[in-house]
């Protein structure tokens, strides 16, 4: 029998992490970002958030514009924010951040398949959120070692389903931009996808 793979260290977190990082050009800025979590396991708990820039580059945009990080875990959706979002490659060192509009949500569901159709949909209050991504791949699993994970200090194991495209909608309004490639661990998926099962260990 082969040797297990053991990842040393402290899980942080486990769950679901899909994104759709949109823009409207390839060489140009992201117009619109949108992360969301299904955490199963935690040092706060379990929770759902979704950190949706409608303005990534702004720090205060007008309040159509806003940008928001929606959760029924406040203490968990903060510690995803600030160890874990702000290191992501298309978060890194946006204004935005600083300034989020933190909302309790009042129903998250996911439909589709996916397969082929993924839809996440959150509502809090008055906003409502439709994440759809289509045109979905073949699912592969992979390990990011420390060095190369967003945090530079986290083995990431996970399950990735790359998608042709995807859209998010803000109360049936369609944010502009599309999904450009992007490369990871040797597969040109796009800035849009699917990621389950994804844990987070901190390396010793």
């Amino acid at each position: 029998m082969a040797d297990p793979i053991v990842f040393a260290g402290a899980v942080e977190w486990s769950g679901e992490n899909p994104g759709i990082s949109l823009k409207e050009a390839p060489d140009g800025p992201f117009v619109a970002l949108a992360s969301f979590f299904r955490v199963v396991l935690s040092p706060h708990g379990r929770g759902h958030a979704l950190v949706l820039l409608q303005s990534p580059q702004e720090a205060h945009p007008p309040a159509e514009r806003g940008n928001y990080c929606l959760y029924d875990n406040e203490t968990l959706a903060r510690y995803l924010v600030s160890d874990f979002v702000s290191n992501f490659g298309a978060y890194k060192g946006l204004a935005s951040l600083g300034s989020l509009i933190y909302r309790r949500l009042d129903s998250v569901e996911a439909s589709g398949d996916p397969a082929s159709v993924y839809t996440e949909t959150v509502q809090a209050g008055d906003l409502n959120v439709r994440l759809t991504w289509s045109g979905l791949g073949e699912p592969f699993c992979f390990a990011l070692p420390p060095e190369k994970s967003a945090t530079g200090t986290h083995h990431m194991p996970s399950l990735f389903v790359g998608c042709q495209d995807a859209t998010v909608k803000v109360n049936g309004r369609t944010l502009s931009g599309k999904p450009v490639p992007r490369e990871i661990a040797g597969r040109t998926i796009t800035t849009a996808m699917l990621a389950f099962s994804e844990t987070w260990i901190r390396a010793d």
